[in-house]
């Protein structure tokens, strides 16, 4: 969904998108900005300020979506094959789905860090349950692809999930928050020290700094594509190897099946076998009483 098709939507992804110290002064801005249209100002007013762990999240959205729909996907894809899996293998996912879960919690701490935003370990996992939820549930996934959370996710993968209260308006479920990469930082103005002036130095130094940024975009665009690759590549693998250990573990159920009626074929066998000798040694006794009947008939006058 396009946020310009919606003003309220439009206004909402751009002050989710502010420092979380400016979000209640640009808010009540907006309402006195829009005061003419009664409607759009009381549901400018009604967005509530994100908790910490909220616009970290959001935050994360808007810096690096394309991680976070990596994410998503993978969590569709283990959610897919995880109805197929035993004990031992649902273990391994949980330990899977953990481990990118707190890497990406990394990340986002990194990112809010660099914003100006120190975050708490309690804040940390606020994140990392929200990024879990995420996984575990559809819902949850479009909620935080939306960028406008209020506050953190907490599932457990049974449906449980109420997102009444967790995003800012109801219709941002299905929503996605316009991406908005880091600014680069200003090139750091040295003073040039010379026994004698140069007139064109600050010129210079600019052309420099400005050629230095552009082959570092280029770079950081081409590094940027090999590590989205890289990431599909991984997404695609991990879904496969969990396809194919539910295959496995399916085929191995259906060997020990097999393996347990031989074993009953077998005892059946042991007896049918032992029925049969007993069989044999009645007839050969029958014929020797056959033998022994036409024998004494044969002696009599």
């Amino acid at each position: 969904m396009s946020a310009s098709s919606d003003p309220i939507l439009e206004i909402a992804d751009d002050l989710y998108a502010l420092p979380l110290a400016d979000f209640t002064p640009a808010r009540d801005a907006l309402v006195k900005e829009h005061k003419a249209d009664k409607d759009l100002a009381s549901s400018i007013k009604a967005l509530r300020k994100p908790s910490v762990a909220a616009w970290v999240v959001n935050l994360l959205v808007r810096r690096d979506p394309d991680q976070v729909d990596q994410l998503l996907a993978v969590g569709a894809a283990l959610r897919d094959a995880q109805e197929n899996l035993d004990a031992t293998q649902l273990r391994e996912f949980t330990k899977q789905r953990r481990q990118l879960t707190a890497s990406v919690t990394t990340a986002a701490r990194r990112m809010a860090r660099e914003e100006g935003l120190k975050t708490t370990q309690a804040v940390a996992d606020q994140v990392e349950a929200t990024l879990t939820a995420a996984m575990l549930e559809p819902d949850a996934g479009r909620a935080v692809r939306s960028g406008l959370l209020v506050t953190s996710l907490e599932a457990t993968g049974l449906g449980d999930l109420d997102l009444g209260g967790a995003v800012a308006l109801p219709k941002a479920l299905g929503f996605s928050a316009k991406a908005r990469p880091a600014a680069a930082p200003d090139p750091t103005q040295r003073p040039q020290l010379h026994v004698v002036p140069d007139p064109d130095a600050d010129a210079k130094a600019r052309a420099a700094a400005d050629e230095r940024i552009a082959e570092a975009r280029g770079v950081l665009t081409e590094a940027e594509k090999e590590h989205r690759s890289a990431r599909r590549a991984v997404e695609k693998l991990q879904a496969r190897t969990l396809q194919l250990q539910a295959e496995i573990a399916e085929l191995r159920s259906q060997i020990a099946a097999l393996e347990e009626e031989v074993e009953e074929v077998d005892d059946e066998l042991g007896e049918a076998e032992a029925v049969q000798a007993e069989a044999e040694d009645a007839v050969e006794e029958a014929k020797a009483e056959v033998e022994a009947a036409r024998a004494a008939r044969g002696r009599l006058p």
